[in-house]
């Protein structure tokens, strides 16, 4: 039964590196419009960058279990960190993955929090930060 335990996770880091990989091939110019527009000169690099980064965020979610909660503690960071893409997608209404109307581009909003709270929450990170928390503010 640990192995049942692990499927959310692994499902997440079996996206991430997928989602990375559309990062460095197929997908490119389709993230590079989601870049915001003051890292707009960056755009390919930030693409580049943050794919890489998702492909080893992934790979640490499908491989590296005993530091579960430390990787996903990062992919939550991470889905935070690429929010503002998001967000600028919408407020300057690009169009990119489908995503071409403001309608459809603020339902995309929607989801981050849940893939914020799937990385947390399939890791055990979530469980950690609460234990953190309560430890601290009983004292």
């Amino acid at each position: 039964m640990q192995w049942l335990r692990r499927v959310p996770q692994i499902v997440l880091g079996i996206a991430l590196v997928y989602a990375g990989l559309g990062h460095l091939t197929t997908s490119r110019l389709e993230f590079q419009a989601q870049v915001p527009t003051v890292l707009q000169d960056y755009a390919d690099f930030v693409v580049l960058a943050s794919g890489v980064l998702e492909i080893l965020l992934g790979i640490g979610l499908i491989i590296l279990w005993g530091y579960r909660t430390q990787i996903g503690l990062l992919v939550g960071i991470f889905f935070v960190a690429v929010f503002w893409g998001n967000i600028s997608q919408y407020v300057n209404g690009v169009d990119a993955f489908g995503l071409n109307n403001d309608r459809a581009r603020f339902t995309r909003l929607l989801f981050q929090p849940l893939l914020v709270a799937w990385a947390l929450g399939s890791t055990g990170a979530w469980r950690e930060i609460r234990a953190f928390v309560e430890l601290h503010l009983k004292s």
